[in-house]
């Protein structure tokens, strides 16, 4: 078993908040050597039984979050980032309360945020957010997933 994973956030029907259900259906198509997949949809907390059992050593969080960017642009958030007041989140706890929860049991967490445009429900993907979930695939199939930090 891998002790690598990607754990996405995020509800498929809400335009651009789709961006992690979409990686983990193309990790889900095309497999990635080093990593794993588990999609948390919009409550990943419920998901967090499933990841205590796999006993990964890394967990990649990615999620839709808005940054105050241009849509579409990947950051590496800082943990002090996310605490802040004005973080936004669409689900049903903070981004907080699950980044606490898997350091419980996991050494390594990384939140990678794509810049939503638009997240309303029944609307599409906006092309810049589909373009960054692509560009996220690729970098962790050659394992370059550095970002620019937030």
């Amino acid at each position: 078993m891998k002790k690598k994973w990607v754990f996405t956030v995020g509800n498929g029907m809400m335009g651009d908040d789709a961006a992690g259900p979409l990686l983990a259906k193309m990790i889900r198509q095309a497999p990635l050597a080093d990593w794993d997949i588990l999609n948390g949809g919009a409550a990943p907390e419920n998901c967090l039984y499933q990841l205590r059992e796999f006993v990964p050593d890394q967990v990649l969080v990615v999620d839709a979050t808005d940054m105050g960017l241009s849509p579409g642009e990947i950051r590496l958030v800082d943990e002090g980032r996310i605490d802040c007041d004005f973080w936004m989140t669409t689900h049903s706890l903070p981004l907080t309360f699950l980044m606490q929860s898997l350091r419980e049991f996991v050494p390594k967490v990384d939140l990678v945020g794509i810049q939503p445009d638009i997240v309303a429900f029944g609307f599409p993907m906006s092309s810049s957010v589909q373009q960054a979930v692509e560009t996220v695939y690729s970098r962790l199939k050659k394992n370059e997933w550095v970002w620019e930090r937030l």
